[in-house]
């Protein structure tokens, strides 16, 4: 309200600074032109005053552009019809023609400026002074279709800019929209693979616990340190992330593939043996293409933990000058595996939130059946194109 407010004072300043410019060059000036135009009435306090409401209405041109433009042509129209000379008063009538223009859409602006335009003719035949007949129409003229044109140019130019704005607030608006929504995705892919990998770990070694615990509860107890130590660490990156976000930053340390060893360890845990061979030579990766990395292995062995009923599972690295590759192997069921987790897929997690997170990337994924039996997850990341 206050810019608002600071804006029309602004205005309604220049507008009578304006009005007093044109008033003090008509007086001073009009009795110059005077001297040039033989035959031109003198100037005298009806001129003097027909000059000032002409370029005083000009005050409020903003707000009652009709009636400005009104005022100004009956102003000026007298001054040309008792004959004084042509001058300054001019001026004004221009000023309130394109105010008309501009501040008017253009039908109403048109037929406000043809009545200007008629009542202007007026001198051209019925003055006092010299009367140019019909060679002063187009002279006349003039002062109206120009600053009608440059006007309404005017007025188009700024609903142009207006319009582009209005376009671009509403673009910023749908992009932010867009990584909001992207990065409501990927707190979601994170906190599913950090939670769903932990719980997968936590409810396998709960049913050995629970297995041994009649028989030999000392080896159930390997099983309990195991579900503590699990639901410890998953507890810690899940408030890792959490705490990211509530941050608005990206975490630091991002998990990655010098983190396997861990993984495995873990999953050893809950009665999953895991081979990890590395292929090439190990280098630091961008920190996008290593977290992907990760998770897709992560997710596919806790896929393995959940549906594939088996004790063994191998993780393959490869290296290569310009890009990572990860596979994951298994021997279990994997013909009865379609979609892996139908659960997960339809909520865009599970195998479908590996396959969004290797194609972000500009990347491929692919995972089936290989014709040997089993499960097998392939994932290619280039490293020069990662963001």
């Amino acid at each position: 309200m206050t810019a608002m407010w600071r804006s029309g004072w602004q205005t309604r300043v220049a507008d009578a600074l304006l009005a007093l410019v044109l008033l003090g060059f008509g007086l001073l000036a009009t009795g110059l032109a005077g001297d040039n135009q033989p035959g031109s009435r003198q100037v005298d306090t009806v001129c003097r005053l027909l000059i000032a409401v002409a370029a005083l209405a000009l005050c409020v041109r903003r707000r009652v552009p009709v009636v400005t433009l009104a005022v100004v042509t009956v102003a000026t129209s007298t001054y040309l019809l008792i004959g004084y000379p042509y001058g300054p008063v001019l001026l004004a009538f221009l000023v309130a023609v394109y105010s008309v223009a501009v501040r008017l859409p253009v039908r109403p602006a048109a037929l406000a400026a043809g009545a200007a335009f008629v009542l202007l003719l007026a001198h051209v035949f019925f003055s006092r002074g010299p009367a140019p007949g019909w060679t002063g129409v187009l002279p006349a003229s003039a002062w109206v279709v120009v600053p009608f044109a440059v006007g309404v140019v005017v007025r188009v130019t700024r609903e142009a800019a207006a319009r582009t704005r209005v376009e671009q607030a509403r673009d910023r608006a749908e992009q932010a929209r867009r990584q909001a929504d992207e990065e409501r995705l990927r707190i979601a892919q994170e906190v599913h693979d950090v939670v769903g990998h932990g719980l997968a770990a936590i409810s396998m070694q709960a049913d050995i616990a629970l297995h041994l615990l009649p028989k030999r509860p000392e080896q159930a107890e390997v099983a309990l340190t195991a579900i503590s130590r699990t639901s410890r660490e998953a507890l810690d990156e899940l408030r890792v992330t959490l705490g990211a976000v509530r941050r608005g930053a990206e975490r630091g340390p991002v998990p990655g593939l010098a983190r396997l060893p861990a993984l495995r360890d873990r999953l050893a845990g809950a009665g999953l043996t895991v081979e990890v061979r590395v292929v090439g030579d190990p280098r630091e990766l961008p920190a996008a293409v290593d977290l992907a990395a990760y998770r897709v292995v992560q997710e596919a062995l806790t896929n393995v933990l959940r549906h594939a009923g088996v004790a063994r599972a191998e993780v393959t690295v490869g290296y290569r000058p310009d890009e990572v590759t990860v596979e994951v192997t298994d021997r279990g069921a994997g013909a009865t595996r379609a979609g892996l987790d139908p659960a997960d897929d339809e909520s865009g997690h599970g195998l479908a939130g590996m396959r969004e997170r290797v194609t972000a990337l500009g990347g491929r994924l692919t995972a089936g059946p290989p014709p040997d039996g089993g499960f097998r997850v392939y994932a290619c990341l280039p490293v020069g194109s990662a963001p």
